[in-house]
């Protein structure tokens, strides 16, 4: 029999990474489904280090859902350790990869940097990076790029198809046909399910086969507020922070949410209804995305897109033309010499680490500055904390009052929720096995009980669990 082991992404929201065992006929064969980075906390950090061992050069094969860290982050630690099969992905998916995976390695090296001249001081042992750039550019070189709905043969006689997942450019729901026990099993990862009232993506695939279901549920404990709601909230607060006289500072997801963020900017500006008179897209990483995201429009919602046409009368230069992207430390230093009127939109997205650190110790105190979340912070991060009321933080070894007003806006979220997850569950026919994955212990229970009402059984497995397929 063909087993599936769940390695990470069990009963927390990052890590994601699953062993599938093939029988193959008698030849055994080993894949990885995904191989994603742990964010948040010391944990996190101890989960990351840990040896791939013996794997490393088991391994036949990885398969990715898409490019986000949490997803594929520790792809070029694998590589690093010995792996050198491919690495089966769509092409948005690789070509996110390329930018994601290289500025993971820089900031990486930056913080060891960083660490090392610490440990001098105090005579400890110094550390490595997970991986350095040569890791990553051996890792982009073993990616094979397919698109949606092409069927790709795997080792061991299984077989690989993506479809679209709605989530962000390239993201997949994975379809696996694996041999097993003489019969042919089909597993379904759902990847990270998109918000279908999102723009930009189209809606995710509906799959109605399948005998397993590894399925997310990152918000499968609530709705997301409906989008022309959220999209009311965020202009009033956009127009109260101009009238307060301060700055709007809003954490970027590098990919997807920012480029979301600057779509309604953009139509908010067409309607006369932006009054600030400056956007600044601070983040190196978000500004190769969003150029990305560009280049690769056709792949992108045509009725969305559509919508800014006709706005900037054909002309993509003027979607946004009070869009300032600040490549360069001095051009970022800069922006903290305005005391208002700015929207600045920097890395990182929960507030560990980036640009977004530097402008939180000018405009953090102030009570006029508006800080929007717009995405989800997970636990142990500074933005959960600031998320969760905190009056103080420390950031960069310095203890800042929060004063500014804090705006949690879930409506953006690129994930699908609670009902949305329910309907795309249900499609499938013949009660498929489900397991619940990428979820916080109590989110995931409040969805096992969501799912169990509408007729489906669901499990929540632990770390190390082993399924026969």
């Amino acid at each position: 029999m063909s087993t599936l082991t769940f390695q990470g992404a069990v009963k927390e929201v990052t890590g994601s990474r699953y062993l599938i065992e093939v029988d193959g006929n008698g030849s055994p064969k080993k894949l990885l489904l995904e191989c994603g980075l742990h964010q948040g906390g010391s944990d996190a950090d101890e989960a990351n280090a840990k040896p791939f061992g013996k794997l490393a050069h088991e391994l036949d094969a990885v398969v990715l859902s898409h490019g986000h860290l949490d997803h594929s982050g520790l792809l070029p630690k694998l590589v690093r350790e010995g792996f050198n099969g491919p690495i089966h992905c769509t092409r948005g998916t690789r070509d996110l990869l390329e930018i994601m995976l290289q500025d993971a390695a820089f900031i990486m090296a930056k913080d060891v940097e960083w660490e090392n001249k610490w440990r001098k001081r105090q005579d400890k042992p110094l550390v490595e990076p997970l991986y350095e750039l040569e890791d990553v550019e051996r890792t982009l070189a073993l990616c094979e790029s397919h698109p949606y709905g092409q069927p790709v043969d795997l080792p061991g006689g299984a077989r690989l198809v993506f479809r679209d997942a709605g989530h962000i450019l390239g993201s997949a729901i994975v379809e696996l046909t694996i041999p097993s026990g003489g019969q042919d099993k089909r597993l379904v990862f759902s990847g990270d399910l998109g918000n279908p009232s999102s723009v930009l993506m189209k809606d995710p695939e509906k799959l109605y086969e399948a005998d397993v279901v590894l399925m997310e549920s990152t918000y499968g404990d609530r709705d997301h507020r409906p989008l022309d709601e959220t999209l009311e909230e965020f202009a009033r607060v956009l127009e109260e922070a101009h009238e307060a006289g301060g700055n709007v500072l809003i954490p970027a997801f590098a990919v997807g949410r920012t480029q979301e963020i600057l779509y309604h900017l953009s139509v908010l500006f067409h309607e006369g209804r932006l009054r600030q008179q400056m956007v600044f897209l601070d983040s190196p990483m978000a500004i190769k995305v969003t150029e990305l995201y560009h280049r690769a429009r056709k792949a992108l919602d045509a009725e969305d897109l559509k919508v800014l046409n006709i706005a900037a009368s054909g002309d993509t230069s003027q979607y946004l033309p009070i869009l300032r992207m600040t490549r360069t430390v001095e051009e970022s230093m800069a922006i903290n010499r305005i005391h208002g009127g700015a929207i600045i939109i920097a890395g990182a997205g929960m507030c560990t680490g980036g640009r977004i650190i530097h402008h939180f110790r000018y405009n953090l105190e102030k009570p006029n500055t508006r800080l929007v979340i717009v995405g989800f912070q997970a636990a142990g991060t500074l933005g959960r904390q600031i998320v969760d009321g905190a009056e103080r933080v420390r950031v960069l070894g310095q203890e800042l009052a929060v004063k500014a007003k804090v705006h949690t806006i879930g409506g953006f979220s690129a994930h699908a929720g609670q009902t949305d997850m329910i309907g795309w569950a249900g499609a499938f026919r013949n009660a498929p096995r489900f397991y619940l994955v990428h979820g916080e212990p109590e989110t995931q229970e409040a969805f096992k009980v969501a799912l169990a009402e509408s007729g489906i059984e669901a499990e929540i497995p632990a770390y190390g669990d082993r399924i026969e397929l």
